[in-house]
């Protein structure tokens, strides 16, 4: 079974659309992942910690074999091999990837909220879901 997936990907330490490059090449890399559409990058204000640089923010629509939260896993997989450092809540980080939506499930659990819980209030997610002409409701 193949599911769909939204993700948001966002940095703001680096070069931050190179390692989105990279990103990209290592997840086509992954038989277990193909990429459907990406969107335009953002750039943000950041939210919570306000003393960092702007976010760079786009959105991921991708097709995937796994399940939701062994895809969780591969997203914390992705974002430690990209140099991600849990310091504190909002902290800069060099690769932030939240999974906005994943096919029609919806999971509320301390590890996994889908749909995001938030991403209706977040230009870095509406935005581009309107490039991507995938308007939610």
């Amino acid at each position: 079974f193949r599911y769909e997936a939204t993700v948001r990907i966002g940095g703001d330490i680096g070069d931050v659309k190179r390692r989105f490059e990279h990103l990209l090449i290592h997840i086509q890399r992954d038989k277990r992942v193909d990429i459907l559409q990406t969107s335009l990058i953002l750039k943000n204000p950041p939210f919570g910690f306000f003393e960092q640089p702007d976010f760079y923010n786009s959105l991921i629509l991708l097709e995937t074999k796994i399940s939701p939260f062994n895809f969780l896993k591969y997203t914390l997989y992705l974002e430690k091999r990209f140099g991600r450092k849990r310091s504190f809540k909002n902290a800069p980080r060099t690769l932030d990837i939240d999974i906005i939506f994943f096919d029609f499930f919806k999971i509320k659990s301390l590890k996994l909220t889908v749909p995001h819980w938030d991403w209706q209030n977040r230009v870095s997610v509406t935005i581009p879901l309107i490039y991507l002409g995938r308007v939610k409701k």
